[in-house]
């Protein structure tokens, strides 16, 4: 680590507090600066010198663990999370403090389920003269000037982003892989922020203290990695240059070149293309089936009543348990029902099949499907071109139809790289995993190029914006 990138990490004082209960917080040590043992203090306690850049009295910065996002008031999340809308930062609703809250509360994110929150909180002591920063509740008294949604995980499950094999590999060494930490948004395969604050002039620094001290965090459990997931590609960037190691997979998104309709986006398609659609959207809709959106206040149970019918036939058939339990549903159609979509088919009075999307300022991202009918090309439909319907409709720049899929390509959607940064503690299990990465972004490249020229566009269509070339530093 570099000398200014090591002042900057020993400019945080974290602060752990261990959850009642908890088997994952066995061998935390908690103390003060002076060393005696005191729930609630340091990661070791430790006294940092100040930053480099001038601060005032008032502006020491304390690092501190969270294991209930509902401890973090929702305005201070949601100011480091999505308040930058309005200055050019795209509205992410994963990222909201509802979506995440709905998780939390409705048990589906756990310690039971391996999902311990361990959110991470950098905050200030706030000035009396500004009663309306002080956060109530265990940050009382604290500003919160950025936040990482983080997790004690006991397993690799539902992250998307796959490291079994590592795990695999370290436990036939004689290391333990769990638990370990992971800053991402559960189930949910969506590339968006992990290092959360405002869009301020010091915002960057704030990300790399954040940063910093979630490496601290995961020194001080000791636990064996420290992963950040679907990162957008800066702060994938910023990761890989304070040392973290580097991975890259594959998604695929439609993107809107500013069409006016769907025929307009089928113009922009090579003849073959176009007429498979066409055939693939009459078929879907055969035997008398009809599809609607719901969406905002016209949403009601009983839609999803239907639609959870259809997201546990999925999840028994793919996981065996679904990750999300139905009270998960009502709360979000409770607090976010505005940012959600439900794409569903009826067939003869009754609902058949649906698809969940939640919208963004400037995305549609699709997250579970399921049937209870089988039809020909109904998931196509609901899941793909129904989703480019409505993201041309509102005006959308793109289409996250989440993970795996080279079939989407036949179908408008193109490659697109996603980005993670890996913390691994053991130096030795650290380099194989390096070779390992290294050699794994070399074939995404590759496959992101070969993909791409395969798009479905006519030849007339300038390609180059289907293409991503990623430049590999220090491979």
């Amino acid at each position: 680590m570099r000398s200014s990138d090591r002042r900057a990490f020993l400019s945080i004082r974290a602060v752990y507090q261990p959850p009642r209960r908890s088997r994952y917080a066995r061998g935390v040590r908690t103390s003060n600066a002076s060393g005696s043992a005191r729930q609630g203090d340091g990661f070791g306690g430790v006294e940092c010198p100040p930053h480099p850049r001038e601060r005032p009295p008032l502006s020491e910065r304390t690092a501190r663990i969270v294991h209930d996002i509902a401890d973090i008031a929702a305005d201070a999340w949601n100011r480091c999370a999505t308040s930058g809308a309005a200055n050019g930062t795209p509205y992410n609703p994963f990222l909201d403090h509802r979506f995440l809250r709905a998780l939390e509360a409705s048990g589906s994110v756990c310690t039971k389920t391996g999902w311990q929150p361990f959110h991470l909180a950098l905050c200030e002591e706030a000035p009396a003269s500004d009663p309306g920063a002080r956060t109530a509740g265990p940050l009382e008294g604290q500003r919160v000037l950025g936040v990482v949604p983080m997790y004690l995980k006991s397993h690799s499950q539902g992250e998307y982003v796959f490291d079994s094999g590592w795990a695999h590999a370290w436990y036939r060494a004689g290391g333990e892989y769990y638990p370990k930490l992971q800053s991402s948004v559960p189930f949910t395969p969506a590339t968006g922020r992990r290092l959360l604050a405002p869009d301020t002039p010091d915002r960057t620094e704030v990300e790399d203290q954040l940063l910093m001290a979630t490496v601290q965090a995961a020194h001080q459990i000791d636990v064996s990695t420290l992963h950040f997931t679907f990162l957008p590609k800066a702060q994938w960037e910023r990761a890989g240059k304070l040392g973290m190691l580097q991975r890259m997979d594959t998604q695929f998104h439609w993107e809107n070149a500013g069409y006016g309709s769907f025929e307009a986006f089928l113009a922009a398609l090579s003849s073959k293309k176009r007429k498979n659609i066409r055939r693939e959207r009459r078929e879907a809709r055969a035997n008398g089936i009809e599809i609607e959106w719901v969406t905002g206040g016209d949403l009601t149970e009983g839609h999803w009543d239907a639609f959870y019918e259809f997201y546990v036939d999925t999840g028994h058939r793919k996981w065996g348990t679904p990750y999300l339990n139905r009270r998960f549903f009502s709360l979000l159609n409770d607090t976010m029902p505005d940012e959600t979509l439900l794409i569903l088919a009826r067939r003869d009075g009754r609902y058949i099949a649906g698809a969940l999307n939640f919208i963004g300022s400037d995305a549609l991202y699709g997250r579970n499907w399921g049937c209870i009918e089988d039809h020909r090309f109904l998931h196509f439909e609901l899941c793909y071109y129904q989703a480019i319907d409505f993201a041309i409709q509102r005006g959308l720049e793109r289409v996250e139809a989440g993970a795996q899929g080279p079939h989407k390509i036949a179908r408008g959607y193109v490659p697109r790289a996603t980005y993670s940064a890996h913390w691994v503690r053991d130096s030795g299990f650290r380099d194989a995993v390096r070779r390992f990465v290294n050699e794994e972004r070399r074939h995404v490249e590759q496959d992101i190029e070969w993909l791409a020229e395969h798009a479905p566009f006519r030849k007339d269509i300038d390609l180059s914006r289907y293409r991503e070339t990623v430049r590999i530093e220090g491979a």
